[in-house]
């Protein structure tokens, strides 16, 4: 059974540091295009950032460019998102996704991806 499981997320005040990780079971892990979304109160889910298979290539939502990273470990089955300088507009409930779409055409809509983790909140306080 393949799942899904975001850890590392919490409160932090504007301008700090947090780093996201999922961890994967029951995947061939390095077959698969990742990605993390976010989902905000009453708004849409909206993709952040992707990564192809080896970790090469990763594509960025225009707004996190140059303060997200996202990066994969194919030997231990995870995927890390490292978030700088956040900001309150970056507070939503954050997802790793599995199975999508090819990275370097883009990130993708959440149904272009197969396998979701619970969901992880982030909280950036002004």
């Amino acid at each position: 059974q393949r799942r899904l499981v975001e850890s590392g997320g919490g409160l932090v005040q504007s301008g700090g540091s947090l780093k996201l990780s999922c961890t994967a079971t029951g995947f061939t892990w390095d077959r698969y295009f990742l990605g993390w979304f976010r989902q905000a109160p009453g708004k849409e889910r909206e993709g952040v950032a992707c990564v192809d298979t080896s970790g090469t290539r990763t594509n960025y939502q225009e707004s996190v460019k140059g303060r997200f990273t996202i990066s994969r470990d194919n030997a231990n089955s995870t995927m890390y998102l490292q978030m700088n300088s956040l900001k309150p507009e970056d507070t939503a409930t954050y997802f790793c996704a599995a199975d999508g779409p090819a990275c370097w055409i883009g990130i993708g809509s959440p149904s272009d991806y197969m396998d979701w983790g619970q969901g992880i909140q982030v909280t950036v306080s002004a």
